[in-house]
């Protein structure tokens, strides 16, 4: 494993003599390519869900937001690999880009679902607790089912799965738990504490009452003549 071997062929180099360099190939320049490039896609992604976002909310704020439970799933996955012993190579750093996008999907239905009860006028703290218990139980039944899908492949799946499986697992744990309660604070934080996010719930455009028209004359009303020859 080059985990092992790093440390001695970081030694060999430096004492290799003026002139003399020591390049490692193969896999594992292929594996920092794939990094590279991973690491680019992952950018142009929370680029493109950002604008996305803030199209929807019409808020540059709020994708931050949904942005803030991102890294404590990247935390969690990464735990997950430390406890399990899995070392962090490409396959581990491709389950960890493909939990953002989950935790994401999360964090935008619960946010939709604050917004909902925004505009129907009901009160941040009615709002926030209603979006934790009514997305209680999708969130869990869809983490669950996933977790559980990983398991057989994280146990027999061999070198090559394993880190990908143990990240996936360790980082949507951690964020179901952390869209719940995490989200629904920092919500609270912007409104009431910051105040960069406004709660009034949307005023449709009033229009403008009618002026009465004026009433059509009427026609006068010709008197018989009197007199008349």
């Amino acid at each position: 494993m080059l985990g092992f071997s790093k440390p001695a062929l970081d030694s060999l180099s430096r004492k290799l003599p003026l002139g003399a360099s020591l390049t490692i190939a193969g896999e594992q320049e292929k594996q920092d390519d794939g990094f590279v490039e991973l690491t680019l896609v992952l950018a142009t992604s929370v680029a493109m869900i950002f604008l996305a976002l803030a199209i929807q909310f019409r808020n540059a704020v709020k994708p931050l937001l949904v942005f803030g439970a991102i890294p404590y799933g990247m935390v969690s996955a990464i735990i997950g690999l430390w406890a399990m012993g899995a070392p962090f190579g490409f396959m581990a750093f491709l389950g960890i880009v493909s939990l953002v996008g989950v935790i994401v999907s999360h964090v935008i239905v619960l946010f939709d679902f604050i917004e909902e009860a925004r505009e129907r006028g009901e009160s941040l703290e009615e709002a926030l607790l209603d979006a934790g218990i009514v997305r209680l139980r999708p969130v869990l039944i869809t983490v669950g089912a996933t977790v559980f899908a990983l398991v057989p492949l994280a146990l027999h799946g061999g070198p090559l799965w394993e880190p990908l499986c143990y990240a996936q697992i360790g980082g949507l744990t951690a964020a179901s738990v952390i869209t719940l309660l995490l989200v629904p604070v920092f919500y609270s934080i912007a409104v009431l504490d910051l105040k960069i996010v406004k709660w009034e719930p949307e005023q449709p455009h009033a229009v403008e009452p009618r002026a009465p028209s004026a009433a059509p004359p009427q026609p006068h009303h010709l008197s018989p003549a009197v007199g008349r020859p």
